[in-house]
């Protein structure tokens, strides 16, 4: 043999023993598709901006875990195959329905356990908490009604995803398209557009839907300037969308530290399952408020919330493996996690149109659009298609009411579905 041919075989060996030679095998195809909507992704939350604190790190979460042979996949969705995995080196194959074994845990196994433990989402709301100012909401209470109609699309959404999975089943069973209780209930909280709800309501009832929830919730969530303002001009008149609101009153300091106590004592004996959320997101706005932990609410605001954020993201991308990601029901969920959503605006611009009648005409309706969760983008939709009526319309304080409240009514909606389906 000659030096040219064992240079040559070295290099070949290396080659077939790469990621590179998975690509030519009968299910590389998948891991190549899953690699470029990685790509696309990243391309959405770098050069559109769109959510990019967290579309950036799932995108190079999926990245990662579909690069064959790097092992930096999820290779579990609940706690009781991660204690296999650490002790037995086995894990469950959800696809084939089988153990496998020989399997060691990773790192996003490892940093996933934040994820189905239960522990980034709430961290993640105590950092919106101590972000969020609830003095709208204070001033005027009836924007809890807005917050939580705007809750509509959740539980029409689940009704549409069990009776529609049900059908499309029947017409095409060898996609399995039909839904447990627990992935309707997963793909409703989509309609919340909250990003932390959707993914521990997820991680609770549907771990092995987690990647698809979580992207098609923060796409949503990046679409709000697209999706609401034609659902918003559908149901009110010109005449409505012009409304120029009163201003609100000022709110006191003792209403805003007496708040947070009171809504996690309310909410958490209603419902115990939403109490992590509830509390937390509470805890947040009690450390701004207070007037004596600035230096807490600060890292809660930036240091906590930071690390949190990265380690969500990429965790949650490291479960969109080719095998559990492309399936017949992605498009599916997709498709049902945009009817959450926009029944979510419906639900609060007709309850908004209520009150524009009982108020006689001193409510807009279009703050009702804000009731959904997506802080503050929601608002301003409201403030920016309300001035395309009058100039002179400022609404986006009086849409962060229902905005706030929204935060609240998918955390308490989380709470229902968990009390009902977990």
């Amino acid at each position: 043999m000659t030096i040219f041919e064992g240079v040559w075989e070295v290099i070949r060996d290396i080659l077939a023993n790469s990621g590179w030679a998975y690509f030519f095998t009968d299910g590389g195809w998948k891991n190549a598709v899953m690699i470029l909507m990685s790509f696309f992704f990243l391309y959405l939350g770098i050069k559109k901006g769109f959510e990019p604190l967290l579309m950036i790190p799932i995108a190079f979460g999926m990245l990662l875990a579909n690069l064959p042979g790097a092992n930096l996949a999820v290779q579990y969705h609940d706690l009781q195959g991660f204690v296999e995995l650490v002790a037995r080196g086995r894990v469950w194959d959800e696809v084939n329905e089988v153990w496998i074994t020989g399997c060691t845990p990773g790192l996003m196994d490892f940093l996933y356990f934040g994820v189905k433990a239960g522990i980034y989402p709430p961290l993640i709301f105590l950092g919106i908490g101590a972000m969020t100012d609830f003095s709208s909401l204070i001033a005027r209470p009836s924007s809890f009604i807005l917050g939580a109609a705007a809750q509509l699309g959740i539980f029409a959404a689940y009704v549409i995803a069990i009776v529609l999975g049900g059908t499309l089943n029947d017409v095409f069973p060898s996609l399995n398209l039909a839904f447990t209780p627990q992935e309707a209930g997963s793909i409703a909280i989509i309609g919340g557009a909250d990003g932390p709800t959707a993914i521990f309501v997820t991680s609770k009832l549907a771990p092995a839907m987690l990647g698809t929830i979580a992207v098609a919730a923060y796409s949503y969530m990046a679409l709000v300037p697209v999706i609401q303002p034609p659902i918003m001009r559908a149901l009110t008149t010109k005449k409505e969308r012009a409304v120029v609101m009163e201003n609100l009153r000022p709110v006191s300091k003792t209403e805003k530290i007496l708040f947070p106590i009171m809504v996690t004592v309310i909410v958490s004996l209603f419902l115990p399952d939403a109490a992590s959320l509830v509390g937390m997101l509470m805890l947040g706005n009690l450390l701004k408020e207070s007037g004596h932990t600035e230096r807490i609410a600060k890292a809660a605001q930036n240091e906590l919330m930071n690390i949190i954020t990265i380690l969500l993201g990429i965790s949650v991308g490291a479960t969109t493996s080719a095998q559990s990601f492309l399936n017949g029901k992605t498009l599916l969920i997709i498709a049902l996690g945009l009817v959450a959503f926009a029944f979510g605006t419906v639900g609060g611009v007709l309850f908004g149109k209520l009150m524009y009648v009982l108020s006689k005409g001193k409510i807009n309706p279009l703050i009702g659009s804000a009731g959904v969760s997506a802080v503050p983008m929601a608002a301003r939709v409201s403030q920016k298609v309300g001035q395309e009526e009058n100039p002179a319309n400022f609404l986006l304080m009086h849409a962060m009411g229902p905005n706030v409240s929204g935060v609240i009514g998918s955390a308490v909606a989380a709470g229902i579905l968990l009390t009902l389906l977990g």
